[in-house]
Parts: C-alpha cells; sequence; structure tokens
C-alpha cells in the first residue's frame, strides 16, 4: 500500500517544522527563529485514528522573491501541490494575512486539492481573536487556530487531515504488483533503463545531468510479472545541489524509495563506485529495501580476463554493508542482460518479504550456537534463549537474552550470516532487534 501524501505549505518562519515535529512525534526538522531553516526537505511517518500517511515538511515559499529563486520557488511549491493527496497551508496569526499569503493561497486554490488552513501561533487558544476572521479572506474555507509550540489545537487539525485522506482503496496497490525505484547519481542511465523496458520513450533521456526532476511512476507487465517502475531524480552530492527545485527532487527520490519494494541502484561503469553512491546506497540500505546494484554502459567499459569478477570485488569492497545485495551488468542502450533484471527483481522482493516460522529459526539458531557459542565477559557468559521474527520488508527477528551488554556486534553478524547461509535473503537487508528477558521468564 502506497501511504498517501500530507504536504506542509507556507511561507518561512509561520511554524511548520514545529508542527510536523509534534505530528510525527519526533523532532525531525530543525526548528529555529530564522526564515529559511528548513533548506533540505524533510518526510517522516505519521498515524492518526489508524490511518498511516507521509507527512512532508517543506521550505518556506517566497513568491515575492525579487531574485531567481522566484521561479524556482514557485515550481517548488507546484511540485509539493502535485505531490500530496492532502495540503495543509501553515500561516502565522500574529503576522495577519499577508501579501505571500494570498499568493500561496490562489496557487492552491487552482490545485483542486484537498486544503486544510492552518493559523498558528494562536498561543492565548482561550481568547476569541477578531485576527482569525481576516483568513477567511483567503477563500480556503474554515481556518484552524493553534498553537504547535504549546500543542494546542493540533488534534483537530489532524480530524480534518484525517477526513480528507483519500479512501484506503485508492491507495491500495494489487499485492502481485511490485513497486521499483531506479535510484543513482544524475546520468547514470535511469530513464534510459525504464525506456529500454517500456520499449518507448515514456521519460526525457538527456545526457545533462539532472535531466529528471520528478519521480516517474511507468506500469509494466509482461511474462515475469507485473511491476511499476519510478524512475527518480538523479541525488547529487549536497555541496552541488544549489537550487531549491533539486533540493526537492532529492526528497522526491527518497519518497521514492519509501514506496518501493525492491531498488535498483545504478552504478556508471566507466565511474565505478563514488562517494555519493554509497550514499544513497545507504538510504535504500536504512530503508529496509530489497536491492539489485545494476551497473550500467557495461558495453562501453574495457574489458579483459577477470574483469568482471574483479569489477564485483571492487563494488563490494566499496559498499561493503550491501554484501547481500546481488550485481548485475547491463547496457541500457542496448539492452544487453536487461531482460535478466525481472527475474532477480522477482527473488530479492520475495526474499525481501520472507517469513520463518519459529520452530524451524529456533533449530538453525540452536545449531549456530552449538558450532559458535556465545561471547562471555568477566565471567558472565551470554545466553540466548529464543527468537522469533517480528515483521518483513526487510525481515527482522528478535532475539531474547539474558544481557544485552553481552550480545557484541561481532556474533550478530555470525547469527545474521548463519540466517542468510540457511534462508538464503539475497538482495535484503536483515534486521536484528535484542531484549533481555530474565530466565525465570523463559
Amino acid at each position: 500500500m502506497s501511504k498517501p501524501i500530507v504536504a506542509l505549505i507556507g511561507r518561512p518562519n509561520v511554524g511548520k517544522s514545529t508542527f510536523f515535529n509534534y505530528i510525527v512525534g519526533k523532532r525531525i526538522s530543525i526548528v529555529e527563529d530564522t526564515p529559511g531553516v528548513t533548506r533540505d526537505r524533510v518526510y517522516a511517518e505519521a498515524n492518526w485514528r489508524g490511518r498511516n500517511f507521509t507527512v512532508v515538511d517543506t521550505g518556506g515559499i517566497e513568491p515575492e522573491s525579487e531574485d531567481i529563486i522566484l521561479s524556482q520557488m514557485r515550481e517548488q511549491a507546484n511540485l509539493a501541490i502535485q505531490m500530496a493527496d492532502v495540503i495543509v497551508f501553515v500561516t502565522d496569526i500574529r503576522q495577519g494575512v499577508t501579501a505571500a499569503d494570498s499568493d500561496i493561497a490562489l496557487m492552491l486554490r487552482k490545485a483542486n486539492k484537498p486544503i486544510i488552513l492552518v493559523c498558528n501561533k494562536a498561543d492565548n487558544y482561550g481568547k476569541v481573536s477578531d485576527d482569525i476572521y481576516e483568513f477567511y479572506n483567503l477563500g480556503l474555507g474554515d481556518p484552524y487556530r493553534v498553537s504547535s509550540t504549546n500543542a494546542i489545537g493540533i488534534g483537530d487539525v489532524l480530524d480534518a487531515i484525517y477526513e480528507k485522506l483519500p479512501p484506503e482503496d485508492e491507495n491500495e496497490s494489487d499485492d502481485d504488483v511490485i513497486k521499483v525505484a531506479i535510484i543513482g547519481k544524475p546520468n547514470v542511465g535511469k530513464s534510459s533503463l525504464v525506456n529500454k523496458i517500456l520499449g518507448e520513450n515514456r521519460v526525457i533521456v538527456s545526457n545533462i545531468a539532472g535531466t529528471t526532476r520528478d519521480a516517474i511512476d511507468s506500469e509494466f507487465e509482461n511474462e515475469f510479472g507485473k511491476y511499476v517502475f519510478i524512475d527518480t531524480a538523479g541525488i547529487r552530492k549536497k555541496s552541488k545541489v544549489s537550487e531549491n527545485l533539486e533540493k526537492y527532487s532529492v526528497m522526491r527520490s527518497l519518497l521514492a524509495v519509501e514506496r518501493a519494494d525492491v531498488c535498483l541502484l545504478m552504478i556508471d561503469a566507466n565511474e565505478g563506485v563514488t562517494e555519493q553512491d554509497t550514499k544513497i546506497a545507504g538510504e535504500a540500505h536504512e530503508a529496509g529495501k530489497g536491492i539489485i546494484i545494476v551497473v550500467n554502459k557495461w558495453d562501453e567499459y574495457e574489458k579483459q580476463n577477470g574483469t568482471l569478477e574483479q569489477y564485483k570485488k571492487d563494488v563490494y569492497d566499496k559498499l561493503s554493508y550491501l554484501s547481500y545485495a546481488p550485481i548485475l551488468f547491463i547496457s541500457a542502450k542496448t539492452g544487453q542482460r536487461v531482460n535478466k533484471l525481472f527475474e532477480l527483481i522477482n527473488s530479492v522482493a520475495s526474499q525481501n518479504s520472507l517469513r520463518v516460522s519459529t520452530s524451524t529459526l529456533n533449530q538453525v539458531l540452536n545449531e549456530a550456537i552449538a558450532v559458535v557459542q556465545p561471547p562471555t565477559d568477566k565471567g558472565k557468559r551470554l545466553r540466548i534463549f529464543y527468537m522469533t521474527q517480528a515483521s518483513t520488508k526487510p525481515p527482522t527477528f528478535v532475539v531474547f537474552v539474558n544481557d544485552k551488554d553481552l550480545f557484541h556486534f561481532s556474533y550478530e553478524r555470525y547469527l545474521v550470516n548463519q540466517i542468510r547461509k540457511e534462508f538464503g535473503l539475497v538482495g535484503t537487508p536483515v534486521r536484528m532487534i535484542v531484549r533481555e528477558k530474565s530466565e525465570k521468564d523463559v
């Protein structure tokens, strides 16, 4: 199921980040009383009344800027509007309706999307103020008076968000459809791969880095199954992300990772693994997604005996935490080995959602313990009572022990490797959660 998206829109310094942090229950966005502090786009998961949704905290929109940022900010706002299922327009009740608020409201009215108008910084919540009435002039319906700092009135806004979210069945995808995000730096051939798969030029292909600024979904079906390929904007180094629009594209790419089942990490064969590739790969790994490393432009790479195996070794040396991810060498331009992707995608998606019975899992655990005894420290030995699988996507296991401090990382890695050896789990991260339990409770 693809979660609905709620975007927070508004001028700088109206309290969007404070509002965001309260909704998601964490202090994720930087909160500072300075306009423009939220530069990179931030997103997180939230839940209200049983509905899960993604909240996006955007940088402030300044429609009256006199420099080049003007057009970029307007484009950024349009991207946010297109992306969102529900828009929360945050204003400052103490400042009243500004010209910028009016411009943003005009933009939102044309969007034909559900909009919730929030008047933030109403710290004297119980005191009825005439200040609220001028916000009716924005033509966006009844405003909600809130104080994000004091967490007052936010429940009413969340109720309004809940009511305006699309019905759950509209966000459901068929269980047999695999969502595949194609991620990587700009200009590694992501759009060329999508076009080769689709057999048509559905995505603009250019050798100018940064052509694809949005995440584009393409449905595809063949003898291997049903897929949705998500072609994402290339993620650049932060030092090179100067345009606000491009920063928004980075956030879109990360959202694409979040809703994918499998990520294809594309690497330019001629460039090899770069520092930026490691960061992009890290995003997919941390998100627990199935991952396939796709080395593109292999037809252009100069080869000799042993080239392929040496190249694989170099990739795994630089992406050591992705040692579980299979590598496929392709040419999106010629179509070389592109058809081999589908069986690999199916296999990785299956492994990422694999569930193991508790009895089978503990049989493997007991065998692993018998081969390599748990570590000791100052005469005290780690005791592992049992293990169970908590969730899938990625496979997550909970292990119950007598002392968490004795469960060293090296032994965790050993157990994970044993689980992989027994069940495969190729192309997917494996997570392990350690819980303490006293012997008498076992």
